[in-house]
């Protein structure tokens, strides 16, 4: 197992926010990106190899959501209409300017999204082995008004690509969630599902507290935070199970680093926290070493004042490794 991380002393200031998790070639092909320079984004996507699609994922992500505003990736696709990266790159940046879209109220026709599902799926042809294009897929299908029907397709072919995708299997639960076309009884048993079969190391485990964190929202959004069955939403057996089931067969098992385990851990952290749980937070608040996300202790009250409460509170508490089970 990697060292563990040393932690800081409680009072250690502002959190740092920062959306590419420390990867500084990512954030400077960001900016690039939004300057109207491509070459750094193709540079960037050919630097690994074509197995390491978490860190891929991640990076295709927030070079998108920097290119949906710019026309960037559309010169870069056009000047190489072939390339496998522009194309799946283009594909997610317009996922992306169609969901934006959305939230402005200009709800897409459906003959708009089969245009942006026809460049996943040219993406899919350009880049047969790479996941990421039926990721897009998987996301772009949320905004069909009933769901698109090749979803399940869709699905099926992601995973037999990358079964354990991270970023894919968090699209698939937002897909499931009742703020699109399921429920929270259809979210959170895909949800432990995943986690269930999820291999030891595998940060998928802590999709549960995910499901859990979305359906909170939802419920306080619609009824407020005085609604009926929140009493217990953090603390239930089944909460407190789940947190345990993450802290033993991630945090213990944590030998690799994924593009987006700041994210994960923030949700673990919040999970345990709520559960009552501050004695096994210690370990994860020394991992995250101080770096924050607004999500998901944005659903709880002022996202920054919350996490530095807790961080302080959690690491003036004797530290409790997680012992392998």
């Amino acid at each position: 197992m990697a060292p563990w991380p040393r932690r800081r002393r409680s009072g250690a200031g502002a959190p740092v926010y920062d959306q590419a998790f420390g990867d500084r070639s990512l954030e400077q092909c960001r900016q690039d990106m939004v300057m109207g320079r491509w070459e750094g984004a193709r540079d960037l996507l050919a630097e690994h190899p074509r197995t390491d699609w978490d860190r891929r994922a991640h990076r295709i992500r927030l070079l998108a959501d920097a290119a949906a505003s710019r026309r960037t990736v559309d010169v870069w696709y056009a000047a190489d209409p072939t390339d496998p990266d522009a194309a799946v790159l283009r594909a997610e940046t317009e996922v992306m300017r169609t969901f934006a879209a959305a939230r402005s109220g200009a709800m897409p026709a459906n003959d708009s999204l089969d245009q942006v599902a026809g460049l996943c799926l040219r993406a899919a042809e350009l880049a047969p082995e790479d996941p990421y294009p039926y990721v897009s897929l998987v996301t772009i299908a949320r905004l069909y008004d009933r769901g698109d029907p090749n979803m399940g397709h869709w699905w099926k072919e992601l995973r037999a690509r990358d079964p354990y995708h991270r970023e894919g299997h968090h699209q698939a639960l937002r897909y499931l969630s009742p703020r699109w076309h399921g429920s929270n009884g259809e979210a959170n048993n895909f949800a432990w599902d995943v986690a269930v079969y999820a291999p030891p190391g595998s940060p998928l485990v802590v999709l549960p507290q995910v499901a859990r964190a979305e359906q909170y929202r939802h419920q306080t959004e619609a009824e407020g935070r005085t609604a009926i069955g929140l009493a217990y939403h953090w603390s239930g057996d089944r909460a407190r199970w789940d947190l345990r089931n993450a802290l033993d067969n991630w945090v213990a098992h944590r030998t690799v680093a994924y593009a987006q385990d700041v994210a994960d851990l923030n949700y673990l952290a919040h999970g345990l926290v709520h559960a009552g749980m501050e004695d096994r937070a210690p370990a994860v608040f020394a991992l995250l070493d101080n770096r924050a996300t607004r999500v998901p202790w944005s659903y709880s009250g002022d996202a920054e004042s919350l996490f530095v409460r807790w961080r302080d509170k959690a690491l003036a508490l004797p530290e409790q490794r997680p012992e392998k089970s």
